[in-house]
């Protein structure tokens, strides 16, 4: 017998909106949500130019924005309407250089405590090919901690 996965509410649904409006930088970088289920995302982020290094590979600061922001959308259906989430760390292993294409990131909640959410992410080429992975960790916050 196999299960669906969880859907997202409206609530949900209308707070992943939310958030992907609130970050300017998703939108100068041009991340794109493909899809969010509860506890899990995945997030695709077109190779160009301006995201390259000297060398002609994807900068590795925007495939870590790309982790951090697939990370965060696994996460956000799994928050309370009073509870938000900042990164404590973030670990990669860049495994592919990418030159061209898109870059996927699947985000997975590991484990959601009662403070602290531990997350893993990989990042594949069109190809389907393993670019990078990574394991981070996020601290649970009330909406009015600063």
């Amino acid at each position: 017998m196999t299960t669906s996965p969880p859907q997202l509410t409206d609530a949900q649904r209308e707070r992943i909106e939310r958030a992907l409006e609130a970050v300017p930088f998703a939108k100068l970088l041009g991340l794109k949500v493909e899809s969010v289920v509860p506890g899990e995302a995945v997030l695709s982020l077109p190779v160009r130019d301006e995201l390259k290094q000297n060398h002609g590979v994807m900068h590795g600061g925007a495939i870590a924005s790309l982790i951090d922001s697939a990370m965060a959308f696994a996460i956000i259906p799994l928050l309370a309407e009073n509870e938000r989430t900042t990164t404590v760390d973030l670990t990669i292993h860049y495994l592919r250089a990418l030159t061209h294409g898109t870059a996927r990131s699947t985000a997975r909640v590991v484990r959601a405590g009662r403070r602290v959410i531990v997350v893993s992410a990989e990042v594949f080429d069109d190809k389907g090919d393993l670019a990078a992975t990574a394991v981070s960790t996020y601290l649970r916050m009330s909406a009015n901690t600063n």
